[in-house]
């Protein structure tokens, strides 16, 4: 292996990745160095070599950008699951939208004929749910709760966290500190975290062992005083099991269209809440809705989109479309719950092309389309709609590559325009990329 020069060296930063990595070059390869921002003059030193590229850390600015910002958690550098922290907001924001609009161009071959402004809203305090990791490591004191370091598989070392929602973010240190006083602390290697919109708790222990009787009252006894649901999982999912607090059905709710989703801590949201409230009516006005029209809505989870949507096509019918049966059982319990009875419910696995061929419901007619793939995107349901050519279809997605790619299909192949694109700042410091994007038939 090639000896790594620690001589510190100074660069100007040419570009910066959507991680919030400068980009030089240097000695004919790309070097990649963390912590400084596009236009910035900085002293560096290097911490690793490729083949093809080599990477550094900043360690002094001599040259700020005009974006450049105090990061506001004092973990940042060391915890890797905030990327963007040394950059203003809206200079993050900048950064998404080229990523955005890059992949649209570099994959997609398109360009949308306007752009969305972005759906902003808190910064901080804002991500709902999590998986946080628990190890316990007697060398740094104890039971360790959070995220990872930067590059490395070890969880960092950090008493809070300001992105997560204040009422979980404010509590690592109690959780390291409960974590360390019970028998079983070698063996619950995560949580999951999430919190409903009243601010109701909910963690998820992943027991690897049945706990003794000693840690379930201790675990019991703290869910009680906090006022927090604490639920065990000795297996899958299937085995979430409540063990002790006031376990109440947790809620997101959406008010413009009178709609409450319950939700178990284990179920698929989204995390920004105001992101979320303001998402949904900017994909419903962009669909061009009318009272009778027919809406498939693809991916649907819980219900997400499809209840508002029902509240608005009030003499239409809307067909969500999901492969999990568990959230299509919570969905139609929803709907029914709020007597939304212009809703219906199919199984399918949107990624299995064969499947889809035979599929009742892709033969009815429909006036528009919604989809909210996950990151491998739609591909597979983008070519089974194609034939039947929906005027108006809106796609929601968390990763500009597989959108872009998605896109060129709609555009190149199956007669749409891009009419409009643009990101939504669902996860504010890091370096996920939420996005809208609408298409209609040339």
């Amino acid at each position: 292996m090639a000896r790594i020069d620690k001589t510190p060296f100074e660069a100007r930063i040419e570009e910066v990745t959507l991680d919030g990595q400068g980009v030089i070059r240097r000695e004919g390869k790309a070097c990649f160095i963390h912590g400084a921002l596009k236009g910035e003059r900085v002293m560096a030193v290097q911490t690793g070599r490729k083949r093809r590229f080599d990477s550094a850390e900043v360690v002094e600015v001599l040259e700020p950008a005009p974006g450049r910002a105090e990061p506001p958690c004092e973990f940042f550098g060391l915890c890797g699951g905030c990327k963007l922290q040394h950059a203003s907001v809206d200079t993050q924001r900048e950064i998404k939208e080229q990523a955005l609009f890059d992949a649209l161009e570099r994959i997609g071959h398109v360009t949308p004929e306007a752009r969305f402004e972005p759906l902003t809203a808190d910064t901080l305090g804002y991500r709902r749910t999590a998986r946080l990791g628990a190890k316990h490591v007697p060398k740094k004191g104890g039971v360790l709760v959070g995220f990872r370091e930067r590059g490395s598989p070890y969880l960092a070392q950090m008493t809070h966290c300001e992105v997560l929602h204040p009422a979980v973010g404010g509590r690592i240190q109690a959780l390291r500190e409960l974590m360390d006083g019970l028998e079983a602390r070698d063996r619950l290697p995560q949580i999951e975290v999430a919190v409903d919109d009243d601010e109701r708790v909910a963690l998820i222990f992943r027991n690897l062992d049945p706990l003794s009787q000693a840690d379930t009252a201790r675990l019991s006894a703290w869910a009680e005083a906090e006022g927090i649901q604490v639920y065990l999982q000795p297996g899958g999912a299937d085995t979430v099991e409540p063990l002790a607090g006031p376990i109440e059905p947790l809620i997101y709710r959406h008010p413009d269209y009178d709609v409450s989703v319950p939700f178990m801590p284990t179920d698929f949201i989204q995390v920004h809440a105001q992101i979320n409230r303001k998402m949904v009516p900017q994909a419903l006005e962009a669909l061009d809705l009318q009272p009778g029209q027919r809406v498939l809505d693809l991916f649907c989870g819980l219900g997400n989109f499809t209840l508002p949507l029902a509240r608005t096509v009030t003499e239409g019918e809307v067909v969500g479309v999901e492969v999990d049966d568990t959230m299509l059982a919570r969905a139609r319990a929803n709907a029914r719950d709020q007597g939304i009875a212009n809703t219906r419910y199919e199984r399918a696995d949107l990624d299995d092309v064969e499947a889809l061929k035979s599929a009742a419901w892709l033969r009815e007619d429909f006036d528009r389309v919604l989809l909210d793939p996950p990151r491998t995107g739609a591909a597979a349901v983008i070519e089974a709609l194609a034939p039947q050519r929906i005027e108006r279809l809106v796609y929601v997605s968390c990763n500009p590559a597989t959108l872009a790619r998605d896109a060129e299909r709609l555009v190149h192949h199956h007669g749409y325009r891009l009419e409009r694109a643009g990101i939504m700042d669902m996860f504010p410091h890091t370096a996920h990329v939420e996005s809208m994007a609408v298409f209609r038939r040339a």
